[in-house]
Parts: C-alpha cells; structure tokens; sequence
C-alpha cells in the first residue's frame, strides 16, 4: 500500500494553524493567576494538546471531507493532488483524534470536556451527516469556539488542577469566540468559486461580498468593545483603555478592508488579526491581576 511522505502529513496537518488555539491557551494559563513555574509540565501538554493535537485533527478531518471542494480552490493540497493516497487522510484523522483524547484524558476531567467537545465540533464541521461548514453562521461558530473559547478554558482549568475557570474567565473566553467568528469568515473570501458550486453556504456567498465583509467587522469590533466594558467595569482601567486602543487600530485598517474585501482579506489578516489576539492577552493579564489581588 502506498504511504504518505512524512511531509506530506506535516502539510496535512497544517502546523501554521496551531498558533490561535495554542494562544487562546496561553491565554486561559495567564488568565488563571497560577505562577507559571509552578506547573509548567502541565503548560507545556497543554499548548501540544491544542495546537498539534486537537487542531490538528480539525485540520485532517476538513481536508478529507472537503476534498472535493479543494479539488477546484486549492488542488495542490495532499488529498487532492494524490501525494495523501487512498484514505489516509481519513486514517490520520482518526488516528489523531484518539490521540488527542488520551493525552486530554491525562490533564482532568476538564480538559477531557473540552478536548472532547471541541473534537466532536471538528467533525460534526466537516463530515457528513451534520457538515456544519455548509451554514457559514454555525460552521464559523462552530470553529470560533473551539480555536478561542474551549483553548482558553482549557488552558485556565489545567492551571487550576482541574476546577472550572472563574466567571470572569469564562465570560471572556465566550466573548473572543463571538469575535473570532469574523476573523473565521476572512477566511472564506479565497473559496466563494468553490463553496457556491458546491453548496456550501458560507457568509460570503449567503450575504454577498460586502455584506459578509460588514458582517465579519462587526463580529469582530462589537465583543472587543464589550470587553472592554467588562474590564472597566472590575477595576481594570489600564487594561481596558488599552483593549480600546487596539480596537480603533483595528476599525481604521477595516476602512481599507471593506474597499475590496476579496483582495484585502489576507492583508487583514496577517495585519488586523495579530491586534486582536493582542487584545486577548491583554486582557488575560487583567484576569492575571484581579486574581492575584483576591
């Protein structure tokens, strides 16, 4: 039988997406106010469970299922140019979910919810019969959730030994996830050919180009103003006015952004984005300081 090259299954499973929920992690670790040091065996399988395991089966499952699709958006992908034969891909991503879940087996009860769910929300995103990606509203939130919200939980609950994160924490964990829905939909700009010949029903081709492009600025903008409320709101004056900062620099570059949202998209996100996880940690080292105060 015919093997994939190590290469080809580092492509597959896409090393570069690792970083937003490793740093949704990081950012629950900071959140929970423990000393780094105390527990950094715990960190470090931690980061390697968000970002080389559990997202990288998201990563394995999508490309299986959507195999087709990138057959017309991106035939140079393993499993559409032939260098991933047969189904392995499907085997990988199998392999890996098992994977991931005996290693999130090992750090508590917790993160073994989270693991779990934010796995069964990488199938139930890609494969049939549930195919959440082909409604952009509950594919985008589907993954939102799991690269932001359940990393970050994660992250703060291994830190507490296995205890639910503070309200506090929880509360800005949903709230990144809501933003993280447009920087989801930024995504689907580069697949509208695709996605509309094969019925997948993403913002860009529900609501047309501008109206996705609107739709995604404001996903963005609203949930960072609201944490910024919040921070204000516990005693985090430094915090929030810089989470407010950063939203302004955002709102500026999104002028240029909804010009031609087709040809800016990328540039969004490699420039846009980078201010938003900004605002994440930011607003993790609040958390950090009301935490260490109590």
């Amino acid at each position: 039988m015919q093997r994939p090259t190590l290469s080809t299954m580092a492509e597959l499973l896409k090393p570069i997406t690792w970083f937003p929920p490793m740093w949704a992690f990081g950012c629950g670790v900071v959140a929970s106010g423990v000393p780094l040091a105390e527990r950094w065996p715990l960190l470090v399988a931690g980061v390697l469970l968000a970002g080389p395991f559990v997202c990288a089966t998201s990563q394995a499952v999508n490309d299986w299922f959507d195999r087709e699709v990138d057959a017309i958006n991106e035939p140079h992908r393993p499993i559409p140019s032939g260098r991933m034969p047969g189904r392995w891909g499907l085997y990988i991503a199998w392999a890996w979910t098992v994977l991931s879940l005996l290693l999130a087996a090992q750090l508590g009860p917790v993160a073994l919810t989270a693991a779990a769910i934010g796995l069964l929300l990488a199938w139930a995103y890609s494969a049939p019969p549930l195919r959440l990606k082909r409604n952009g509203w509950w594919g985008n939130s589907a993954c939102a959730l799991c690269y932001e919200g359940l990393a970050w939980v994660t992250g703060a609950a291994i830190m507490a030994l296995g205890s639910w994160p503070h309200p506090r924490s929880l509360a800005l964990a949903l709230l990144y996830s809501i933003g993280a829905h447009g920087i989801m939909t930024l995504n689907d700009f580069k697949a509208i050919e695709g996605d509309r010949q094969m019925g997948i029903g993403s913002l860009p081709v529900r609501l047309g180009v501008a109206g996705a492009a609107r739709t995604a600025c404001a996903m963005m903008l609203a949930p960072q103003v609201m944490v910024a409320l919040l921070l204000w709101a516990w005693g985090s004056a430094a915090q929030s006015l810089a989470v407010v900062g950063l939203v302004v620099a955002q709102a500026l570059m999104m002028r240029r952004f909804l010009q031609d949202p087709r040809r800016h998209a990328t540039w969004y996100s490699g420039f846009g984005v980078p201010l938003f996880v900004s605002g994440m940690l930011v607003s993790a080292f609040a958390l950090r300081g009301l935490a260490v105060a109590s």
